[in-house]
């Protein structure tokens, strides 16, 4: 099913037929006082052709025929072209989204593969809030590609290695507590890196320790290799008890240490093309002087003025890091899945690192350049009220299961104080969905870049955009057909009728849903997603408020249920494109 938006630029371009080579570009209209859509090609063309926009937009019109779709095309300002839906085609329309299975959303001109890494937590440690923003955008982002049509690989690159190991391995050999570690894996884990690191910082002797417990590890120690192995079963129950609850799955979960043979062959290579040069001892990668300064991200400026900012790729004693890692796991994912796009999200902390790092890719494997689209999706920070990276009120890193239970236990005292009378069963099921979701859209909804301030009672609110509206929302409109006596409307046979300016505004709203969608990957940012949504339920509440249904007399009682239905399937699709479940009773 195609867009409005597309349906009307295949008009526009069969228009300029003859006259301009341009793809046309039409979008909802700023302001519905002027129309339903708009288009600026007429100002694009004007100023290419150095013509009059509103003449040019004129002759654009003449030519145009969209008799019936829409009321005669009208010009606005300096050019835009603004349409108006007919009536008569909106109902048809509706009539036809009713039966679409997907909504409205037209499949890809050609469909991609796509690998996104996302979540990536460490062996030995609790996640936390901050692995929240990566997991959740990742896990909405892979949903929604996947719907539009692509091909998906959940990719979460576990942190496995490095000298945290060697710290623990002692910590394991000396302090370990059995029952602890029986009782809370990794919270005795977590106690035991705290406690050797604190150690290292004071006496050198047991600083040495963990770096020789570390290199036998490198080296295959089989003792320290069997203690390594645990850890990572014990910290991979952790993970898929997190994923599991808050429904986020993986096609592959692969550790820093899978990379660790192809390390030396990456050095080996980046050093063989001249890509890596040797200095101080150690191995980097300097600018090749090809980007403008202030676009080369191995060049820094300072008060006297440009100076080189290289890339590790090998420290001066040999061994790698994170960035040779990442190049190895770049080049495994290319030759296992041949994706069109690799998208690694990440917070905003790490940009350089990775424009480093795809620069780098870049000119080690240039014939892949102009095929393969890299990109890094960074995010900003979680806040507390005091604009501060947000805290337990101790100090501490707030741990996730923590955050998801509290989550679920605010919601279950509010299902609890507006139906006391449920079953307990059922109030905890609700508030599990209502909780997990005001999390998740609370994450979901600023833009990615922003940081937000993490608040309890906004999130968990059933006023404004949020997720408790949108589930309310949903279990309004399931609630209208309960009441009707039925349990989905019978749209073959019902005859759309718009009359009412709440039914109009809806209708047109619900039309959206596929022009969405696919925007979201533009840029990749949910929250668009997640406005649309609030947005559509604000109109149904407008819509419900204004015109009855369940009184209204028969022929119009079906055109409205109708109507109902395909909002509500859209705010059920659209909620758990997010990961976000709607409940049939709140």
């Amino acid at each position: 099913m195609e867009t409005i938006s597309s349906l009307l630029a295949a008009k526009i371009r069969t228009a300029l037929a003859g006259f301009a080579d341009v793809q046309p570009k039409v979008s909802v209209a700023t302001d519905a006082r002027f129309g339903d859509y708009q288009s600026n090609v007429a100002m694009v063309l004007a100023k290419a052709q150095r013509a009059n926009p509103r003449q040019l937009a004129q002759q654009i019109i003449d030519k145009l025929d969209v008799a019936e779709m829409c009321e005669p095309p009208e010009i606005a300002g300096a050019g835009f072209i603004n349409f108006r839906l007919k009536s008569t085609w909106m109902e048809r329309r509706l009539a036809e989204l009713a039966t679409d299975v997907r909504l409205g959303v037209p499949l890809p001109a050609r469909a991609k593969r796509l690998v996104i890494d996302f979540s990536s937590p460490n062996v030995a440690k609790p996640m936390h809030i901050g692995h929240i923003r990566s997991t959740i955008l990742g896990d909405a982002l892979a949903r929604i590609a996947a719907f539009v049509g692509h091909e998906i690989v959940r990719d979460n690159h576990i942190g496995d290695w490095g000298t945290q190991f060697g710290m623990l391995l002692v910590g394991w050999k000396t302090e370990l507590d059995r029952a602890a570690l029986t009782a809370d894996p990794i919270g005795e884990m977590e106690r035991l890196y705290k406690l050797i690191s604190a150690r290292c910082k004071e006496d050198p002797a047991t600083l040495e320790r963990a770096r020789q417990e570390l290199v036998k590890l490198q080296d295959g120690d089989a003792e320290n290799l069997e203690l390594w192995r645990e850890m990572q079963r014990l910290s991979q129950d952790q993970f898929d008890t997190i994923y599991a609850r808050l429904g986020v799955k993986f096609d592959v979960m692969l550790g820093e240490s899978f990379y660790n043979p192809q390390l030396r062959g990456v050095v080996e290579q980046l050093r063989a093309r001249g890509i890596a040069t040797e200095s101080e001892g150690a191995l980097c990668v300097f600018s090749d002087g090809t980007l403008k300064s202030e676009e080369d991200p191995f060049l820094i400026k300072d008060q006297d003025g440009w100076r080189p900012n290289p890339a590790l790729v090998q420290k001066s004693d040999g061994a790698s890091n994170y960035t040779t890692t990442d190049l190895a796991t770049l080049e495994y994912r290319l030759k296992t899945w041949s994706p069109d796009e690799i998208l690694v999200l990440t917070d905003g902390r790490q940009q350089l690192h990775f424009r480093q790092l795809i620069a780098i890719f870049r000119r080690w494997h240039p014939e892949l350049a102009d095929q393969v689209r890299m990109v890094h999706i960074w995010f900003g920070a979680i806040l507390g009220a005091d604009g501060k990276p947000f805290k337990t009120r101790s100090g501490e890193t707030v741990k996730l299961v923590e955050l998801l239970d509290e989550a679920e236990e605010r919601a279950l005292a509010l299902v609890t104080e507006k139906n006391p009378d449920l079953p307990e069963t059922d109030r905890r099921e609700i508030a599990r969905v209502v909780g997990l979701g005001a999390v998740k859209y609370a994450d979901l909804l600023p833009n990615r870049q922003s940081d937000y301030v993490f608040s309890w009672d906004k999130m968990l609110s059933f006023q404004g955009n949020t997720a408790p509206y949108l589930q309310y929302s949903y279990v309004r409109i399931r609630s209208i057909f309960r009441k009707s006596g039925e349990s989905e409307v019978r749209s073959q046979q019902s005859e759309v009728k718009l009359v009412e300016v709440a039914e109009f505004a809806l209708a047109k709203k619900v039309f959206q849903f596929g022009e969405v969608l696919p925007q979201v990957l533009d840029d990749f940012r949910p929250n668009q997603l997640a406005n649309y949504l609030y947005e559509l339920a604000s109109l149904f509440h407008g819509f419900f408020e204004a015109c009855p249904v369940l009184k209204a007399e028969a022929a119009t009682r079906e055109s409205r249920l109708l109507l109902c239905d395909i909002t509500a399937r859209i705010l059920r699709q659209g909620l758990a494109l997010l990961g976000i479940e709607a409940p049939e009773r709140m």
